[in-house]
Formats: C-alpha cells, sequence, structure tokens
C-alpha cells in the first residue's frame, strides 16, 4: 500500500448500531475505497462485498467477526473497541457475566427498544431508538453471538497483521477485558470510550493509515 496503493476497507460495525456508526470516520479517510456491512438491526441487512484483497475493520462485535472470518482475501485487520471473547467462561474470568446477557436476551422480545436504547446509553450513544425499525431477530442472533462467540484461537493462529485500538475509558469493554484478549498488542486511545469511530474518529482514520503504512509489504498483494 506504499506509493499512494491502498487495499479496500471493509467495515462491521457492532451490536445495536448500524453502518452510519462509520460517517465520521470515513470523512477523515477521503479517496479510501471503502464497503461496509450492517447487520440489519434496524432494517434490510447488507452484507458489503469482498474486493479480491482488503482489511477488515470492526467495532466491537465486527471486530469479534472480523477475527472469526479473516480468511481469503482479508490482509489485515483493524479492531477497535474490540475482544476475542465477550462473555465469562471458566478459563476468561474478564469477560462479561453470561447472566447480563441472558437478562438482555429475555427482556428483548418484549422490549427491544428499552434494551438497545439502555446499552447505545451506556455506550455513550444519546440518540432515541426507532422502535419501529428495530429486528428483533436480527438483535437476538447478535446477543447470542456476543454470549456464545469464541474467537481466541483465531487469535492465536492469526495469520495477518493486526492492529488493536481500545479507549481506557471504556464502559463497555473494559481495559481487563481487552488485555486478556489481545494481552499488550493494544494501541489506547487515553480518554476513549466504546464509540472511538463515533467520538475519535480522526483518531481511528490516523491509525488505520498507519497501519497500512507500517505492514505496507505484508498486506498489499502487489
Amino acid at each position: 500500500m506504499t506509493g499512494g496503493a491502498r487495499l479496500p476497507l471493509v467495515l462491521l460495525h457492532g451490536w445495536g448500531f448500524d453502518a452510519s456508526t462509520w460517517a465520521p470516520m470515513r470523512a477523515h479517510l477521503d479517496g479510501w475505497e471503502i464497503h461496509a456491512d450492517d447487520a440489519g438491526y434496524f432494517g434490510r441487512a447488507v452484507a458489503a462485498r469482498r474486493p479480491p484483497a482488503y482489511v477488515a475493520v470492526g467495532h466491537s462485535l465486527g471486530a469479534m467477526r472480523g477475527l472469526e472470518e479473516a480468511g481469503g482475501g482479508c490482509r489485515g485487520l483493524v479492531l477497535i473497541n474490540g475482544f476475542a471473547r465477550f462473555s465469562a467462561a471458566a478459563d476468561f474470568p474478564q469477560g462479561v457475566a453470561p447472566r447480563v446477557l441472558d437478562r438482555m436476551l429475555a427482556r428483548l422480545a418484549a422490549d427491544p427498544a428499552a434494551v438497545v436504547g439502555e446499552f447505545r446509553r451506556r455506550c455513550g450513544a444519546e440518540e432515541p431508538v426507532d422502535a419501529g425499525a428495530l429486528d428483533g431477530d436480527a438483535l437476538a442472533a447478535g446477543l447470542r453471538h456476543l454470549c456464545e462467540g469464541d474467537a481466541r484461537a483465531a487469535w492465536a493462529g492469526r495469520r495477518v497483521p493486526v492492529r488493536v485500538l481500545a479507549g481506557d475509558a471504556d464502559p463497555v469493554v473494559a481495559p481487563a477485558l481487552t488485555a486478556a484478549s489481545f494481552g499488550g498488542e493494544v494501541a489506547w486511545c487515553a480518554g476513549g470510550g466504546h464509540l472511538l469511530p463515533l467520538t475519535h474518529p480522526e483518531w481511528c482514520a490516523n491509525q488505520i493509515r498507519m497501519f497500512a503504512r507500517e505492514h505496507a509489504g505484508a498486506v498489499d498483494p502487489a
């Protein structure tokens, strides 16, 4: 990706959000070919085109998805506010207690707007949720992924360069959870919370540019 050549980016957002999460960060990546998945939590799901070679950029649950799906044309990963596993287990006590996710799943069928709204406010997003747009099945599937997903083996066996970005004031993915997932391979955003692509879009964009420059030989198919 030197000399002006840059691999396209494929963006994967987190639970309770949509592809618009990336809009502020994309504004700082002018001229970059970008494709964005949408999980369909607020309407129709969209699976972004995967170019023959690309860098996947995932936020929160999207970061775990990026780890799980890395292969084929994926030549690099940028994981933002992410984790290799979210729920706690006997060998992963730093995770979130499964009962928290179980309660969210139980409430989701009765009042999805309340569940999504509370989660988004905890993340730092204050915009009201349009209850009529919510897709309960997609949201439930995403929560189950958070409950059951485990990409620790994928992290341990990674074969592409990775940049991990995290906020040291993240109320959802605590620094201890980040460290348990990724060890010391983390670029920390001082004072950053769980929505770095929204709250610190220029910092995220700059990190992506640095990643592209530092690993050009590893990720550039040419």
